[in-house]
Formats: C-alpha cells, structure tokens, sequence
C-alpha cells in the first residue's frame, strides 16, 4: 500500500491510508446478476439506499493506473461518474495538481456521500481542485464546458452509456475513457461495450486486467456526431 501511495504527497497519501483502511475493513458489496435487480440511481428507494454506506471505489492498484494516466495526458480537466467517499476523486485530482492545475468534476447522486466526499477532498488539501455535483448524473453532467481531458466511468452501470454520451461531446481528440466493473457485471455492461468498441463512434477500446476486467478507450480524431 505504502508502496502505491508513494507516488503522492504524504498529506494525501495519509487521507487514502486512512479510507483504504475502512474501505477494507467492509465486506465488499455483491454485484448482482441481473440489471433488473440493480438499484436505478434516478430513484431513492429502499433498495438503493443500502449503497448509501458502501465504498464503492477503485482498488489500490486500478487507481494509481488512473493517477498515473492522468499525468501521462497532462490531464487538467477530468469528469468523474460516482464519487462515493471520494477516494478515486482525491487521486484524480492530486494528478491535476500535479499536472500544474485544473479540476475534477465528480457527480454523485447521494448527498450524504458528496458530503463526506468533500470533506476527505479538503483533509486531503485538494478542494481548490474538485467540484462535487449532487444529483442525477444524466442531469448534472449535461451541457459541460470543454475540453475534458479525462473521464472515469464509475457509476451505475445501467446508466454509464447514457453518461459516456453525454460527456463525448466534451471530451478532446485524444482523451482517455476508463470504465470499471465491465468485467465483474459484463451482461450489465453489454450496451455500453457494444456502443464503446464499435469504431463509427470514434472509439479505440480494449480491456485490461484490474478489477475483474477495467475498459480503457481512447478518442480518436474523428470526434462522433
């Protein structure tokens, strides 16, 4: 752990320590099998809210492969699909710190998870740099400035085409697109890779081994309608 954390600040680092530390202490959650079992992120039912609790992050590996993509591209503008306590969030964005300066905009749909989010954000020294927005994603994501340099698909999954789409707009030739889960919930995930590897949308995409199976794809020049 130590080892992966090196690469940051020691005030950061200490942060994720700590919330790596109780993401582990926690049974991990079980995906479900169907898409009609998983909870809709539009609604606040009874179902959804026993996510409320849970660290629904990137391991420690998974996310120093995003940190350090990040400052491989320069990144200085990323968008983020679910923050949960904002743990990915804080790497996100100690790389655009790093990268000299810019923002994370990160979208979660709990308000109680943004709070504390914000609060490991700032523990972290890295506020100036994230810009948490609470709500449905498919609301709170429309209509960004660009050009995003980033984007990290890690929400819900029966959603995460419609966001992707609603992010391409934004992003620049050459930004990178990395989606967790696809390899955990696959047939949850089967439009989005279906939509993400079909080369009429401007995509090249291949899996790789973090989490189960983790979707990187790059934009390329031919930017999609």
């Amino acid at each position: 752990m130590l080892e992966v954390l090196r690469m940051l600040d020691p005030r950061t680092a200490a942060v994720l320590e700590r919330l790596y530390a109780e993401s582990d202490s926690r049974p991990e959650p079980v995906p479900p099998k169907d898409l009609a079992e998983y909870p809709r992120p539009v609604e606040l039912t009874e179902q959804v809210r026993a996510f409320d609790d849970e660290f629904l992050t990137l391991e420690k590996e998974q996310a120093a492969y995003c940190y350090t993509q990040a400052r491989a591209t320069g990144a200085r503008t990323i968008v983020e699909f679910g923050t949960s306590f904002g743990i990915s969030t804080i790497w996100l964005a100690a790389a655009v710190r790093d990268n000299g300066g810019g923002t994370v905009i990160s979208a979660e749909r709990v308000p109680r998870k943004a709070e504390r989010a914000r609060a490991h954000v700032a523990e972290a020294g890295l506020e100036q740099y994230v810009e948490i927005r609470v709500g449905d994603a498919c609301e709170t994501l429309r209509d960004l400035d660009g050009p995003v340099d980033m984007f990290l698909n890690d929400g819900f999954p029966d959603v995460a085409l419609e966001v992707h789409r609603l992010v391409t707009p934004a992003l620049r030739p050459g930004a990178l697109v990395i989606t967790d889960n696809v390899g955990l919930m696959p047939d949850l995930y089967a439009d989005y890779l279906a939509w993400i590897r079909d080369p009429a949308h401007g995509f090249v995409s291949v899996r790789i081994p973090f989490h189960g199976g983790t979707e990187i794809s790059v934009l390329t020049e031919a930017v999609p309608a």
